[in-house]
């Protein structure tokens, strides 16, 4: 099917593109910008004027809950969110029942993403058997199922010498793995970031050395083994310096930052609204301030959802009680640009940060408009109002404190190997 977008605001981070002009898409890839190819004949025009087009959003770490806990969401339900919020390529956990370590429930999760056909997804595979820091996974298998990089997630590898064995392993392959640092000991029983804000609520906290000292852990351990490392939903300005340091030593480390760490701080938390129980958690706003430095300082390659669907009942408890986490696959791309209305960055440099950003960390050839690659678009008005509701959301998850909250930032069409996968017939 041959596509031409009309008449769009065309930026594409990766090629330092920013312009009003025509984007021509032939079977599935993009054929031209600009001026239409040789013989080249519309099947269908999409008025884009007054929007911007982008490459499609590719989003580091977002939860499907499927297989194991689609009482919670599925693959079908959560990518159908992705597309609307623009994500066209999805990075998922190996957080799973049963627990992705096995080629046969890779296969199972790119099967299902496949008979969706709302998005690329991505999976990662775990680091050691059954996530239990103890025995080392077949990774080179995994790679070869599919899986883009190798992850514990949050679940402790307390043996250094196991940790290093992993990454000697991956080191040897050339496999990416992927932390986010927590330190369990720590952490353990905390619900909210360890400062005054905690105390006076009663709260068990958690410090930011939990996430400092296995920040440092890891690096020295990457450093030691030459192994390809990338930290996920960074939370603390400490952690992030640490990356950059060791990046500008040599070590082929990056990082990503979820949303909700650049926009709110552990004071949200006043009010006990479960909404706000996030790992890693809000942390103060000193942290805040410098995370966002370390945004305009490259620190972070990308920004990410870390969507975690719940069913109701899993916030309907004390704060403290309550499962964490919290929806953003639908509103990754508004609240990002609520820092290009802050004045903080500018609209390329923050879909950057969605699109070139994170295709760079996993080595994919997507993120970017170049003539023949895949035509993953997102298409957008970043001045139109919207609300997330619970009539409109496609994700099986509500536990997002910007549930009614007004945004902006419209996704009107999102195409998916030059197929349109969503279109906003609302507005």
């Amino acid at each position: 099917m041959n596509i031409q977008i009309q008449g769009g605001r065309v930026i594409d981070p990766a090629n330092q593109f920013d312009q009003i002009t025509d984007l021509f898409i032939r079977d599935g890839k993009i054929a031209a910008m600009g001026s239409a190819p040789t013989n080249f004949k519309a099947d269908q025009i999409i008025d884009a004027r007054g929007k911007v087009v982008s490459p499609g959003l590719i989003d580091l770490c977002a939860h499907l809950r499927e297989p194991g806990y689609t009482r919670k969401g599925n693959i079908n339900s959560e990518t159908a969110a992705a597309a609307a919020g623009g994500i066209t390529t999805i990075c998922t956990p190996p957080t799973t029942k049963p627990i992705a370590d096995n080629t046969a429930v890779v296969d199972l999760i790119q099967d299902r993403a496949a008979e969706a056909g709302n998005a690329k997804v991505l999976p990662m595979g775990a680091l050691t058997q059954g996530l239990a820091g103890e025995q080392l996974s077949p990774m080179y298998a995994l790679h070869k199922a599919g899986c883009v990089a190798f992850t514990n997630t949050r679940q402790p590898i307390r043996s250094s010498l196991i940790l290093t064995r992993c990454l000697e392993y991956a080191a040897t392959h050339d496999l990416l793995v992927m932390f986010q640092a927590q330190d369990a000991d720590l952490a353990d029983g905390g619900s909210m970031h360890e400062d005054t804000t905690c105390t006076r609520l009663g709260l068990n906290g958690i410090p930011e050395t939990a996430e400092t000292t296995e920040v440092a852990r890891c690096l020295l351990l990457t450093e030691q083994t030459g192994a390809r490392a990338h930290f996920g939903q960074l939370s603390c300005e400490r952690s992030v310096r640490m990356v950059m340091d060791a990046r500008a030593r040599g070590l082929k480390v990056t990082a990503d930052i979820a949303i909700q760490n650049l926009l709110l701080t552990d004071e949200n938390v006043s009010g006990f609204n479960p909404n706000f129980h996030l790992i890693p958690p809000l942390r103060c706003q000193l942290d805040r301030a410098g995370l966002r430095q370390a945004l305009l300082a490259d620190g972070f390659q990308a920004i990410c959802s870390d969507h975690q669907p719940h069913e109701l009942a899993a916030k309907q408890a004390p704060f403290a009680a309550t499962e964490p986490g919290m929806t953003g696959l639908e509103t990754l791309l508004s609240l990002s640009l609520m820092l290009v209305e802050q004045e903080l960055i500018s609209l390329p440099e923050m879909l950057g940060k969605l699109t070139s950003g994170p295709a760079s960390v996993l080595g994919l050839e997507s993120g970017n408009l170049s003539e023949g690659t895949a035509a993953d678009i997102c298409i957008f008005d970043p001045q139109q109002s919207w609300t997330l509701t619970e009539d409109n959301t496609r994700s099986a998850g509500i536990n997002t404190p910007f549930l009614n909250y007004p945004l902006k930032g419209v996704v009107h069409y999102t195409l998916l190997d030059g197929q349109v996968v969503f279109q906003n017939n609302t507005v």
